[in-house]
């Protein structure tokens, strides 16, 4: 009896050590993958301010503009007043355009895959049939097949439908334009839209849909009162990885957009060739200044219990 008792009391201490060391396993990968994270931003920042940065320097001896200048998102020194920012920005810095012609593409390329995904999704989520794994599958395969196997495929045709438009008298310019480039971008964002909301749709109880066109609400009103509420942050978190899919797209807007549409992405590899690290740092920066701040908005959709993460392991 005694063993027993020494047994049960020798237990609780051996429990809270054991709690204890997974305590601490959590918190070290926590800070290593934080680590991780944040690193390599602290690098880009500091080259992309170093000036005759030289081995064995632990840090830059001399700090510069000059990437900045390059750039031309900064006047050179002495001209760093009010009328020459706006000046110098007035004529449009290749930087300039190629963000604004990422944030046109993401934005337009999000819209359409949630307009096109939202029902392809609602029918996964919500109903059962023959062949469903099937067509699941087949949503998947542009994340399985290599870019550049569709991607020349599309091509091809593009070219095809341009001159056929050409000669029916409705020139287009699929390959070679910002239309072309958002269509081939659609091809992985779909994957990823489809099958976050069908995780949404999933956890989603259609009931509701029941009791209010019982009540006299049309199909707007439904939408917009009844379901568009509970899948809202499963709609955001859908949006945000379009978004930051069609971000990232270099290979696509290469070929499809052949030299003529000019990304983020294309200035950045680019760049890379160059072997100036204070400009690739720069460029780096801008490149993932947007992403990091669309996931620091989304932050509350993406952590706890959300629909859009209560319904995957039921499809």
């Amino acid at each position: 009896m005694s063993d027993l008792t020494l047994s049960a009391a020798a237990t609780p201490p051996q429990i809270r050590a054991r709690r204890g060391l997974m305590r601490v396993v959590f918190y070290v990968t926590i800070i290593f993958m934080c680590l991780m994270l944040v690193l390599p931003v602290i690098a880009f920042f500091i080259n992309a301010f170093a000036f005759r940065w030289f081995y064995p320097q632990f840090v830059p001896n001399e700090w510069s503009l000059q990437a900045w200048e390059r750039l031309r998102l900064i006047p050179r020194a002495g001209d760093r007043s009010i009328e020459g920012f706006i000046s110098l920005w007035a004529t449009v810095p290749d930087v300039v355009g190629a963000l604004g012609i990422s944030l046109f593409i993401g934005a337009l390329v999000t819209g359409i895959s949630i307009i096109i995904g939202l029902p392809a999704a609602r029918a996964l989520g919500l109903y059962r049939f023959r062949g469903k794994r099937i067509v699941e599958f087949m949503i998947i395969t542009p994340t399985i097949v290599p870019p550049i196997a569709f991607s020349l495929g599309l091509n091809i045709n593009f070219i095809r439908w341009d001159l056929a438009l050409e000669a029916a008298g409705f020139p287009l310019d699929l390959s070679g334009s910002i239309i072309g480039v958002s269509i081939v971008h659609l091809v992985p964002v779909m994957p990823y839209v489809v099958l976050t909301l069908s995780g949404v749709f999933a956890n989603y109880n259609p009931d509701f849909e029941s009791q209010a066109r019982t009540l006299g609400a049309g199909p707007v009103r439904i939408f917009w009162d009844v379901t568009l509420p509970a899948i809202l942050p499963g709609l955001f978190v859908a949006a945000l990885f379009a978004f930051l899919v069609s971000w990232s797209q270099y290979l696509l807007t290469f070929l499809i957009g052949q030299g003529r549409v000019i990304t983020l992405p294309m200035l950045l590899f680019a760049a890379a060739g160059s072997g100036n690290n204070a400009v690739i740092a720069a460029l780096s920066l801008i490149f993932i200044a947007p992403a990091i701040l669309i996931l620091l908005v989304a932050s509350r959709f993406l952590s706890g219990e959300s629909s859009a993460a209560g319904g995957f392991g039921r499809l």
